[in-house]
């Protein structure tokens, strides 16, 4: 087994939550580098099986290194919203989202994730699909992407920042990370900066997360995560950020309650009983994990238990 590169964000916590048993069916619906599927396989016996997902091509070309000779391991290059068309309805003891972009496309400047390495404004999962995010500025009408970026990237400038963006277009295309990053520190006002944090943090979120449909398919991906757990099989996700959790929380919360039409009656029908059990609180790094990795200081792992099919 290859050795990984890196340790992922609560790795630890990750693995008690998958209650991983050697005989079981797991699913890491965001393979990155492996770091977690990686702890899956060391916990599986030969009975044992994980299948890996991911759109992202050099993603899928790590897994097929790494992993490809396992005969435990089924590789997917695709979405985790296509889970049911790889994994049947009932059969999978845990599942893993590791949501958001991962290390190594924010480390490279060629994929246009981040502003502090310049290079073409992608920001693309899936590198072959769909209009990069350059194309989609140099096409998008002002009021849409000021309403990106205030939906994805709750930022109270956006409507500045949309304008300044459309008006340095007709000059020339944006096409360039460290461009967009430069228009929006223009765009906010030096008194409204935060301390310690690139004005464009927000708008390149917000970017992303239109680009790759990242709420759409995490909607998704719960549904289909849910109907693929086994009864006993966990559910564990980590966000990032407020949009993603605030999705991942009421999801698990309104699965955990049942349907509140039936809420406090006797002799409640099982087709209105919950589906999932919450498993302890939301959990976060710890401060050494911090101090170690900054990315997982804005983490928060959620972990459900699938009680009825």
């Amino acid at each position: 087994m290859a050795t990984p590169a890196h340790r992922p964000v609560m790795f630890d916590e990750v693995i008690q939550g998958l209650d991983v048993h050697a005989d079981g069916l797991y699913v890491d619906g965001t393979y990155g580098r492996g770091g977690h599927a990686r702890g899956v396989l060391e916990r599986l016996g030969q009975e044992g099986t994980l299948v890996v997902f991911d759109r992202d091509p050099e993603a899928i070309e790590c897994a097929r290194r790494d992993f490809g000779a396992d005969g435990r391991v089924r590789i997917c290059n695709t979405s985790f919203d296509h889970l049911a068309d790889f994994v049947a309805t009932g059969s999978a003891q845990g599942i893993l989202f590791d949501l958001g972009v991962s290390s190594p496309q924010l480390d490279d400047a060629h994929r246009g994730f981040s502003f502090l390495r310049d290079g073409p404004l992608d920001m693309r999962m899936d590198p072959t699909s769909g209009a990069s995010a350059a194309e989609w500025l140099a096409e998008a009408g002002e009021s849409e992407i000021a309403k990106v970026i205030a939906e994805y990237g709750e930022d109270r400038f956006a409507r500045r920042i949309a304008h300044a963006i459309v008006a340095a277009r007709i000059e020339q295309k944006i096409v360039t990370t460290g461009r967009l990053a430069d228009l929006v520190w223009s765009a906010i006002p030096a008194r409204f900066r935060e301390p310690g944090k690139h004005p464009a943090t927000r708008t390149f979120q917000a970017i992303r997360i239109f680009i790759n449909q990242e709420l759409q398919l995490l909607e998704a991906g719960l549904e289909a995560a849910l109907s693929a757990l086994a009864v006993g099989g966990r559910l564990v996700v980590i966000s990032f950020h407020s949009l993603e959790d605030r999705i991942v929380k009421r999801f698990m919360r309104r699965e955990s309650e049942g349907d509140p039409m039936w809420r406090g009656m006797p002799n409640i029908p099982v087709t209105a009983q919950p589906r999932l059990a919450l498993v302890g609180k939301a959990i976060r790094a710890g401060e050494s994990e911090v101090e170690g990795n900054v990315r997982a200081r804005s983490a928060i792992l959620r972990i459900a238990e699938k009680v009825r099919s």
